[in-house]
């Protein structure tokens, strides 16, 4: 590759028609995150909206090295609005990256690579198709709440041990 330079990126522009997730609102706010996005102003642009009551839904879209960028202000967003449904996808676009040769006779390198996207829509009202793919409901019991249907037989069973102690030689 040291007779190569890098040429020109050809990359598959994220579109708003294209985003896989069934039955979209008609009016949903795109986030489209990048990889210098900063969370602050991304957050800061999305709840005036919400709270302005400008729509009840957002889909948060990113690629490459924004998708856990992506993921954390959707996670933010959903706990200070407790936005209740959620469907996730995963797709990818296309990329072609172009090295032109530094000496003559040597043809120029195309370099085809796919680049994961995620999609995550947020809803406050209820999303129509709750069994496609990827959807989720928050109303059910969250991960880090106590399960109220278990007792704590585990913990009233554990007996402290007393401490080792050392018989004394006689």
């Amino acid at each position: 590759m040291e007779n190569y330079f890098k040429g020109k990126n050809v990359e598959e522009e994220l579109e708003r028609d294209k985003i896989p997730i069934k039955d979209l609102p008609v009016n949903f706010l795109w986030m489209q995150v990048k990889g210098g996005s900063k969370i602050n102003n991304l957050l800061t642009h999305a709840s005036g909206i919400l709270e302005d009551k400008a729509t009840s839904a957002i889909v948060w879209s990113g690629a490459g090295v924004a998708i856990p960028k992506a993921i954390s202000c959707a996670e933010i967003l959903k706990r200070q609005f407790n936005i209740e449904h959620q469907v996730t996808k995963l797709t990818h676009k296309r990329v072609e990256e172009y090295w032109e040769p530094k000496l003559d006779g040597l043809e120029t390198i195309v370099v085809k690579r796919q680049i994961p996207v995620i999609h995550i829509l947020l809803s406050i009202d209820v999303i129509q198709d709750t069994s496609q793919l990827g959807y989720q409901n928050l109303q059910e019991k969250k991960f880090w709440q106590k399960d109220v249907t278990s007792s704590n037989s585990k913990h009233s069973s554990y007996r402290s041990k007393k401490p080792f102690k050392h018989k004394k030689p006689q």
